[in-house]
């Protein structure tokens, strides 16, 4: 197992460099891997080779180098020779230290509680600290080369990124409010603001989740047996609630967290210090197993707490994101309010001043993946709808709040041009993997997930049903019930990411809003039956409002149809795909979703000339916020870029 580098020393000079502890660290990690690698050769004919190798690597230490940079120089005959050999694998280790490594760079401030020091001051500083790192590195490698001669060519520094995977900012864990029977907790540092490098992509063992993140009768947490100097602590914003996330500096977790960082925004510190947090997720815990995968809810504590044990096959991002996911949405029943499994925007739709023609101005992501809607805003000051321009408050209507200003994207459905634009931003993971290659790509801004929006339009996203080319994709026209029955379905046709086969339509109960309330045979499962009771009674409550807005015209319900997979359904025969225009197969994944943004589009014209009526003709811009449930691969993603092709809302 290769080992994570923390970096704690402030050098600003090459000679600093590479006296410093955080270079001697990481040289004697970098000579273990490489003699690792050696010794599996042992056994071939090049034994004496390797031999040789092992000895001249166990060698070299930071004096080595040093001697380089201080040494008078020309250097000639079996000095230059030895300097020169030095450096080829010194250059080995900078390639290494760039494209291998997991870094962490880290600043102290415990000034962050102070008043006059504000979180933009910290990031200002740990951003600076991370761009002179970067630039000393490329500075002692250029010196060193040219002291051996090796400077002769085109120079190819330029280019070069040294940066940390993460630069963060932390704090003592100690100022952070816990239960005393989770005091180890309190002896990790605090990451309260991070910068980190981008256009990375890493590769973990697992490339899907094979495990459910369920209630577990007993607390997973062992206070006694935690490892404090072994963990990273984030704290995270999620909803309306603050989760501490403890991630192992296990490769193959730590990488996690940067995905992690481009997915939810930061707690504010006062969050975590002068309140309990709502809960913690421990994220590949060594002294775990699979009894331990899954959440428990410490009443005694009012504190939920996640975790994932420290098993290869839940090396996945998705362990990482779903259970946070999952302690949001108990916390959300908990609560009284209605978790969605889905995808939501907010279209600004302004109405032409010759022809009073409506038009799409601006589209805001509000949620990627999840979000909850509220009875009534938590926002009572007249900003629901976003940013509340000219559309008021309703106190009656449902109020949508979105959870991640990141998107965790499966590049199998995009075009090559919506990867292009998503380069330079994202976190990526097993790019190579063939198929359910990811990346974490941000979205929108946390003003707009954190404020409440009205929800305008609910839709269940079919992916599967073939729609003709002369019908209407989005089918708002059904009652209530029968759109109810849709989502307690949460039917969809499966792209093999999780454990159903590609093709099949898997079942799974409001989309599987985490935690699973009903199984496959559609009973409540024992661990989980309070909270399909809580979730019950929340549905009633909101549908028995939303019976009453639909009826009155102020909102939209129904059935969303992507066909995003109908070209892979197994029941869907070539005669039918061709009888609704679809001449290939493989093109049905891009050519379903054009079609229902067409048709989401239209609809969201619709809404918004009804919206305009009873605000009062007068208003020149209104909010269409639009919310489609739907588990992965159902066409959210999909159907939202082909909505901004055809909006061209985006300058290439």
């Amino acid at each position: 197992m290769e080992e994570v580098l923390t970096i704690r020393d402030g050098c600003k000079t090459p000679v600093q460099l590479l006296k410093s502890e955080a270079f001697s660290r990481y040289l004697e990690i970098y000579k273990k891997q490489f003699i690792k690698e050696l010794k599996a050769r042992l056994k071939t004919d090049l034994k004496e080779e390797m031999l040789h190798k092992i000895d001249y690597i166990n060698s070299l230490d930071a004096a080595s180098f040093i001697s380089i940079l201080e040494g008078s120089t020309p250097f000639s005959g079996d000095e230059l020779m030895k300097h020169r050999q030095s450096m080829m694998f010194l250059d080995g280790l900078f390639h290494h230290y760039r494209t291998k490594s997991y870094t962490r760079l880290v600043r102290l401030h415990n000034e962050i509680l102070e008043d006059k020091v504000t979180a933009e001051n910290i990031k200002d500083k740990v951003t600076d600290k991370a761009n002179v790192l970067s630039d000393l590195i490329i500075e002692t490698r250029r010196i060193l080369l040219i002291r051996v001669g090796h400077n002769e060519g085109v120079r190819r520094t330029n280019g070069l990124d040294c940066h940390p995977n993460v630069t963060a900012g932390e704090m003592s864990g100690h100022y952070v409010k816990l239960p005393g029977e989770y005091s180890s907790l309190n002896q990790v540092p605090l990451t309260t603001t991070a910068d980190m490098r981008t256009g990375v992509y890493y590769k973990t063992h697992a490339n899907k989740r094979a495990f459910p993140f369920f209630s577990l009768p007993h607390n997973p947490f062992k206070n006694d047996l935690f490892k404090p100097e072994e963990y990273v602590a984030i704290p995270f914003e999620i909803g309306a609630w603050n989760i501490l996330c403890y991630i192992h500096k296990t490769r193959g977790y730590i990488e996690i967290e940067a995905g992690l960082l481009n997915l939810f925004p930061f707690s504010k510190v006062e969050n975590v210090t002068k309140k309990q947090p709502d809960g913690i997720f421990i994220l590949g815990c060594p002294n775990s197993d699979m009894k331990d995968l899954g959440y428990y809810h410490d009443k005694e504590n009012d504190l939920l707490v996640g975790l994932i044990p420290g098993l290869d096959d839940c090396q996945y991002f998705g362990y990482g994101k779903k259970p946070m996911l999952t302690l949001h949405n108990v916390l959300c029943i908990l609560k009284g309010d209605l978790p969605l499994h889905c995808g939501a925007t907010r279209y600004v739709v302004r109405f032409d001043e010759k022809t009073n023609d409506p038009y799409i101005f601006d589209s805001l992501i509000k949620a990627d993946d999840m979000g909850r809607a509220v009875l009534g805003s938590e926002d009572k000051n007249g900003n629901g709808n976003g940013n509340g321009k000219g559309n008021g408050h309703d106190d009656n209507a449902l109020y949508f709040y979105g959870t991640e200003t990141g998107a965790f994207a499966c590049l199998d459905g995009f075009s090559e041009h919506a990867k292009m634009q998503m380069e330079g931003r994202e976190i990526g993971y097993n790019k190579f993997a063939g198929t359910n290659a990811r990346q974490i790509v941000p979205v929108t801004d946390y003003s707009e997930i954190s404020t409440g929006s009205e929800l305008d339009i609910l839709l269940y996203l079919n992916n599967y049903d073939l729609i003709p080319p002369n019908e209407d994709c989005m089918n708002v026209d059904i009652n209530v019930d029968e759109a109810l029955d849709h989502f307690r379905k949460g039917a969809r046709v499966a792209a093999g990411s999780t454990q159903t086969h590609r093709g099949k339509v898997e079942i799974s109960y409001w989309a599987n809003p985490f935690p699973l309330l009903k199984d496959n045979e559609w009973k409540t499962l024992p661990e989980h039956q309070d909270l399909y009771d809580k979730f019950e009674a929340i549905e009633k409550k909101f549908f028995n409002n939303i019976k009453k807005r639909v009826k009155e015209g102020k909102m939209k319900i129904g059935v969303a149809h992507s066909m995003l997979m109908a070209g892979v359904y197994e029941k869907n025969t070539d005669d039918a795909l061709k009888s609704n225009s679809f001449n290939d197969r493989d093109m049905v994944e891009h050519e379903g979703p054009e079609r229902a943004a067409r048709d989401m589009i239209s609809l969201i014209k619709k809404a918004a000339i009804d919206k305009r009526k009873i605000l009062g003709n007068n208003v020149k811009e209104v909010s269409i916020t639009i919310a489609t449930v739907g588990d992965s691969r159902t066409g959210k993603s999909e159907m939202a870029e082909k909505m901004e092709g055809v909006l061209n809302m985006s300058l290439i």
